[in-house]
């Protein structure tokens, strides 16, 4: 579904991306890794074509977007839906209208399909009922759910998830990676996630990779990333101080 390859990206002199290679397999959910200030957001921007690589190819579904023009590059971005860190809902619209947002926005839809759409995803989400609710009524893992309705109304092939548990309790972080694999097979979709939670990588991903210095130093199951002798990313999953990862 998705494709990185030899992907450059610097911002002044610091290279953030350097030659990194890297292949999304459709209908999984691949998770990447790496340590803070890492890269891994500017990674996500390329995928979803809000950044351009200096060089290198981003081919999402048999397309190269990094020479699209933004007509066709929105064409692609129709594919994706994304659940960012705080869900970023619009504070002054209720649950409905912001998960009825983007059907207004980009879709000729009438109200009545709209409101069943609206409907249909809270309810995929565990949230019924709650439309004329406002954000600031709901709880941390409300919004988040909220937002990942909101993600899923246009009916997305691509679903990217931007540290999706971060700021959550244990329990509400279970909720959360519970509703990522739900979600994942009821729809069929392709997933991306960043993340930091150890626990949470290798209960949702099918897959994992890990940046580092610009590159994916390691990608594979998780059983083959539990196993893995690589020094980077057995500090990183053990959280020590001690070895080739720098700590700042």
């Amino acid at each position: 579904m998705i494709e990185l390859i030899d992907v450059h990206k610097s911002f002044g002199t610091q290279k953030v991306l350097d030659g990194l290679n890297l292949e999304i397999v459709d209908g999984q959910t691949t998770v990447i890794i790496g340590k803070s200030g890492g890269g891994k957001s500017v990674l996500l921007k390329h995928i979803i074509g809000l950044l351009k690589p200096d060089s290198g190819r981003v081919m999402v579904d048999g397309t190269d977007i990094t020479g699209l023009n933004d007509k066709d590059l929105n064409e692609i971005r129709k594919k994706f839906g994304m659940l960012f860190q705080e869900a970023a809902l619009f504070d002054s619209m209720n649950v409905a209208e912001n998960v009825a947002f983007p059907l207004r926005e980009h879709t000729k839809m009438k109200e009545r399909e709209i409101r069943d759409i609206v409907k249909e995803r809270l309810a995929a989400v565990g949230l019924p009922g709650v439309e004329q609710k406002m954000p600031s009524e709901l709880s941390g893992g409300m919004r988040k759910r909220v937002g990942l309705a909101r993600a899923l109304a246009m009916h997305p092939q691509i679903i990217l998830f931007d540290e999706p548990t971060t700021g959550l309790d244990p329990v509400m972080t279970e909720a959360i990676n519970e509703l990522i694999i739900t979600t994942q097979k009821n729809f069929d979709l392709t997933c991306v996630v960043i993340s930091h939670d150890i626990q949470s990588i290798f209960e949702v991903g099918h897959r994992i990779a890990m940046l580092y210095e610009g590159k994916i130093i390691e990608y594979g199951e998780p059983d083959d990333i539990k196993k893995s002798d690589n020094p980077v990313l057995t500090q990183f999953l053990s959280g020590s101080l001690d070895g080739p990862m720098h700590v700042i």
